[in-house]
């Protein structure tokens, strides 16, 4: 288990908790307002919104085993596609938006890993 700082954890937890309620409110919204990033197609979308909620999550919650974080993050992932099957969303659930997601999101755990591991303790956040 790593010591974060308090001020680090907390800064860390509310923005967990603010990209998490955007990106809900994005995919769940029946017509989401356009972005800059559209241009980039939805599974960079997806990949974008996992990957920085998996950043987050590994500084918001210490504790918690990365591969946890990341077991959780991909269930929510394919929750977001089921509840994008619902008919009045007017929303399409695709597997490959989840698949996107835990790509995104194993990808960012692999390099959060090792640059815990690469990083001397005395230049880190921990």
């Amino acid at each position: 288990m790593t010591q974060r700082s308090p001020a680090l954890r907390l800064i860390a937890s509310v923005l967990f908790w603010l990209a998490l309620a955007f990106a809900l409110t994005m995919a769940l919204l029946p017509v989401p307002p356009s972005l800059p990033i559209d241009g980039f197609g939805d599974k960079f979308e997806h990949m974008l919104a996992f990957g920085t909620l998996t950043l987050l999550a590994d500084f918001a919650f210490p504790a918690m085993p990365r591969l946890r974080i990341a077991e959780r993050l991909s269930f929510l992932g394919a929750l977001i596609e089921v509840a994008q099957s619902i008919p009045a969303l007017h929303r399409d659930c695709d597997i490959r938006d989840w698949v996107a997601d835990t790509i995104a999101i194993l990808v960012v755990t692999g390099l959060i890993a090792l640059w815990r591991q690469t990083v001397p303790k005395t230049r880190s956040f921990d």
